[in-house]
C-alpha cells in the first residue's frame, strides 16, 4: 500500500504549473525534435530520433506521475495559530550545534537542496506536533540518533 500523497497549497500549484508546461511547451518541443530527427532519414539508425523518443517517453512518464499525484493528493494548510509543527511549517532547529531551517512538506514535494523535508522523513516525522522550546530525537534508517532543539516554528 502506497503512502498518502500530501501536498501544501504551494506544492500543488508548483506541480500544476510543471504539468501545464510539460503538456504544452514540453510536448511541442519534443514533437519538433522528433520531426526534425525524422528528416535525417532512416530512423532505424538515427540516434537523434532515438534520443527524442526516449525524452518523449520520460516526459510522458513524468506527466503521468504528476497527474497521479494531483489526483490522489490531500492538500493541507497549516494552522497559523497553533505554534506546533505540521505540514507546511517552517522550523528552525539546532542540530549538533548548528542552526538549520526546514520546511515540512509532503513526500511528493520534498527537496533537501531547498531545505524542504518530508513529513515521513526521520527528522520531519520527529518534529511533527512539537513546539518551539521542545527537544526531540530523530532516529535515522541506520539507527543513528540525532537530537534536535526546536528554536522557532513559523506556520
Amino acid at each position: 500500500m502506497a503512502s498518502e500523497n500530501i501536498l501544501t497549497e504551494e506544492g500543488k500549484k508548483k506541480l500544476e504549473a510543471e504539468l501545464h508546461h510539460l503538456e504544452t511547451e514540453g510536448r511541442a518541443e519534443i514533437g519538433e525534435r522528433i520531426k526534425t530527427a525524422r528528416e535525417f532519414g532512416d530512423i532505424s539508425e538515427n540516434s537523434e530520433y532515438d534520443e527524442a523518443k526516449n525524452a518523449q517517453g520520460l516526459m510522458e512518464a513524468r506527466i503521468a506521475e504528476i497527474t497521479r499525484i494531483l489526483s490522489e493528493a490531500t492538500v493541507v494548510s497549516t494552522d497559523k495559530k497553533s505554534g506546533t509543527v505540521g505540514i507546511g511549517s517552517t522550523v528552525t532547529v539546532k542540530m549538533g550545534g548548528r542552526e538549520r531551517k526546514f520546511s515540512i512538506v509532503g513526500s511528493a514535494e520534498s527537496d533537501i537542496t531547498n531545505n524542504k523535508i518530508s513529513n515521513e522523513s526521520p527528522v520531519g516525522n520527529a518534529l511533527i506536533g512539537h513546539k518551539a522550546g521542545d527537544e526531540v530525537v530523530s532516529v535515522g534508517p541506520t539507527g543513528k540518533k540525532v537530537s534536535l532543539s526546536i528554536e522557532k516554528v513559523e506556520n
